[in-house]
Order: C-alpha cells, then structure tokens, then sequence
C-alpha cells in the first residue's frame, strides 16, 4: 500500500512541482516504508522549496538520527529552531528542541 500511496504523490509532483504539501507527504511516506535516504532527500527538497515548512526539519531530524548521521540531525534541528524563532511556531521549536537535547554529544 506504502509503494502506491508513494507512486500516487510523485505523479502528483509530475503534475505540479510547486506542491509543498505533497513533497512533504512523500517525504512522510517514504520515512515510514523505512527508505530513510530517500526521506531525508525529500526532507531536504522541501525546505529547499519552502524554508519554513518546519515540520521537514524536525522529521528530516528524526531520518537522520535513524541512519545515524547525528551531526546531520543536529544541523536540521538547529536550522529548525532558528526557523521557528523567526515564524513564531513555538510548538514545532519546542519539539525541535527537545529532540536536539536527546542527541549524544
């Protein structure tokens, strides 16, 4: 089901590149059919379109933390966090903050 639901929104994609919420959602799909590379790329996609779609850096985060690419993930925290200050999403800082804090040092 995970495959089809990941062919649905890259067609979506085909149709219009400019559709943040499907790039998200593949990247969502991806993450949890275990393709981490191919989610944190996607992650990256996302903020590259959108700076401030801050829930992609938290979830981008969290895929690299599952790959073990710590520094990665705290990078994408961080860079989240200045995000959220600017936007004003205090809940998505809160829990950017919070995953930053439980990475090893």
């Amino acid at each position: 089901m995970a495959a089809n639901r990941i062919e649905i929104l890259k067609a979506m994609l085909e149709r219009n590149p400019a559709d943040t919420f499907a790039a998200y959602a593949l990247a969502q799909e991806f993450a949890n059919s275990g393709q981490l590379d191919a989610a944190v790329e996607q992650y990256r996609q996302v903020i590259a379109s959108n700076a401030d779609y801050a829930a992609a850096y938290y979830h981008g985060g969290q895929a690299f933390e599952k790959l073990d690419r710590i520094e990665e993930a705290r990078e994408m925290y961080e860079k989240g966090i200045e995000v959220t200050r600017r936007t004003g999403d205090g809940h998505t800082r809160s829990e950017l903050e919070a995953a930053l804090s439980m990475l090893p040092l």
